[in-house]
């Protein structure tokens, strides 16, 4: 009887504490932050990442505020604006962070729940972006991707030139393509050259020929218009214009003045990555500088949108596709892995032009 009384008040006391416990959690227990996007320590987070928080229980949104939030780049605060629905919150930076740089995030014991819990402790994490922003996607260049050259007014070479894919001109005439000892079977939709694997095409050649060819200038011009209008650049005046010696990672490059590549760059990024260089005046590549892709970059991928003229220096190496509002000229010896596109005329000399694939 005695052993069943001590029993009984032993089951009362574990009610009782289990009660207790409950009765705390809900009115005292600890409130926790139970993820974070992006997660502790991951690298290559796209530069214009929003920064979001869970929480284990619904807040105060008036305790949300970059008072209880920060993101810091050493001992900078980084400006931007937080929003909180439901128990996650989110910090938008002003504007796209700085690439390959580490930032930390910190969340405040400012913060309560609805029921009035704090964070026993600040939550600390940190990330490293990578090169470039979310969503940047490659120029569309329509069939205009199927050229290796293709221009409005002109496409001349001297010397021996060689070109790995197709050549357009449109709406100037097959007598205005000089320099490749044209070949062009009577009746026929395109010309061959000694000089081009591929084939040459113009508007005077017989159907469908001028109906491709209109597309496919429409489409580079659009291509155009595209490149030059995608905003919010990840790099803007970026050593203003003058970039050689500099390896390029991916993103949205924006000059409002000459470019020049007076020794040699790398492109650095992988097989996915995409770069647009925004260029509001001339592209000059000096003599003998090569322009060199690391990391699985592609040049297909590579896109540099040029309003002046685009001057390929002297025995100099390229890659990427050019889309000129003027002229594309080749020096003696230059060769490219890309493509030629140009409002006006391409002028080579002994070059080397391959389509990528």
């Amino acid at each position: 009887m005695r052993l069943k009384s001590v029993f009984s008040i032993i089951v009362m006391l574990l009610i009782v504490f289990i009660s207790g416990c409950k009765k705390d959690d809900e009115t005292g227990g600890i409130l926790k932050v139970t993820s974070t996007d992006p997660l502790n320590n991951v690298t290559g987070v796209p530069r214009n990442k929003e920064v979001g928080f869970t929480f284990s229980e619904e807040m105060d949104p008036l305790t949300i505020s970059t008072s209880t939030f920060s993101l810091m780049q050493g001992v900078t605060s980084i400006p931007g604006a937080v929003s909180y629905s439901g128990t996650t919150a989110t910090f938008t930076p002003s504007s796209p962070l700085a690439a390959g740089t580490t930032y930390t995030a910190t969340v405040t014991t400012g913060v309560k729940s609805l029921t009035g819990k704090s964070l026993a402790n600040n939550n600390v994490w940190s990330f490293t972006t990578g090169g470039t922003t979310s969503g940047l996607t490659a120029v569309n260049l329509g069939t205009a991707a199927n050229f290796a050259i293709l221009a409005k007014t002109e496409v001349s070479t001297t010397g021996t030139t060689h070109i790995n894919g197709d050549i357009g001109i449109s709406p100037a005439a097959a007598t205005f393509i000089t320099g490749f000892a044209l070949i062009l079977p009577a009746g026929g939709a395109f010309s061959t050259s000694s000089l081009v694997t591929g084939n040459i095409y113009a508007p005077t050649y017989a159907s469908p020929t001028p109906v491709n060819m209109t597309t496919a200038i429409s489409n580079m011009e659009t291509a155009y218009t595209d490149a030059a209008g995608r905003t919010l650049p990840d790099f803007s005046e970026l050593y203003t214009g003058n970039i050689g010696g500099k390896t390029l990672v991916p993103g949205l490059y924006k000059w409002s003045t000459t470019v020049l590549v007076p020794s040699s760059i790398t492109i650095s990024g992988s097989a996915t990555d995409v770069w647009i260089f925004q260029i509001s005046k001339d592209l000059t590549v000096s003599n003998a500088v090569n322009v060199t892709l690391s990391g699985g970059a592609l040049a297909k991928n590579i896109f540099w949108q040029v309003a002046g003229i685009a001057s390929m220096g002297t025995t100099s190496h390229f890659e990427g596709n050019i889309l000129c509002k003027t002229g594309i000229t080749f020096k003696t010896g230059a060769s490219m892995n890309g493509r030629a596109l140009a409002q006006t005329a391409v002028v080579l000399d002994a070059n080397a032009v391959t389509k990528p694939q």
